[in-house]
């Protein structure tokens, strides 16, 4: 089974271009699990000092393609980025910011739900899978990134908390929507 990396699609003009003889290091990765929530432990990297904010997640949604006898498979994954994410100083960080911190994670996995619903509805050609993949893939990661951007907006960075809390129970209640598309 040939399976090809979300990445390779996306940023490859040429599909039969020779791949690079060097592999990229594999990057530590943790699977959104509703069972393994965050510790700050998890966070591993170091803020820059003209960083302001307590804390920062870094995930993304691993996306896998592969055709098997012409026939499309993918998978689909929500991953926290240890060595990218960061917090200022654990000994000092809130439950509350851990929390907020949390949720982006909720929504990077709310977000690759909805990219495995849309992947199980669509009926993609693997010998022609291109721009279609591309373009379904795109406005997945496009709809994920606004959705981050919004969430720290309207919570301030989690310190608004009625907003929080408010967040926190509607991520809730869309990823018990999407449970049919958990892994």
């Amino acid at each position: 089974m040939t399976f090809f990396s979300f990445l390779l699609l996306l940023l490859s003009q040429n599909p039969t271009a020779p791949k690079p003889a060097q592999a990229t290091p594999v990057k530590e990765t943790i699977a959104w699990s509703a069972q393994r929530p965050l510790t700050w432990t998890d966070f591993k990297s170091k803020p820059m000092p003209a960083d302001r904010l307590a804390a920062l997640t870094s995930g993304n949604i691993d996306v896998q393609v592969g055709c098997t006898d012409f026939v499309f498979s993918s998978s689909v994954k929500a991953v926290f980025l240890p060595q990218e994410s960061w917090v200022r100083d654990a000994a000092k960080a809130t439950p509350a910011l851990l929390r907020h911190e949390q949720l982006h994670f909720d929504i990077t996995e709310l977000h690759a739900r909805m990219l495995r619903q849309k992947l199980s509805l669509v009926k993609l050609n693997c010998q022609h899978l291109n721009p279609a993949f591309n373009n379904l893939t795109r406005a997945a990661f496009s709809a994920w990134q606004r959705e981050e951007a919004r969430y720290d907006a309207e919570t301030n960075h989690g310190l608004n908390a009625d907003k929080q809390k408010f967040w926190e129970a509607q991520v809730q209640v869309r990823l018990t929507q999407l449970v049919a598309f958990a892994q």
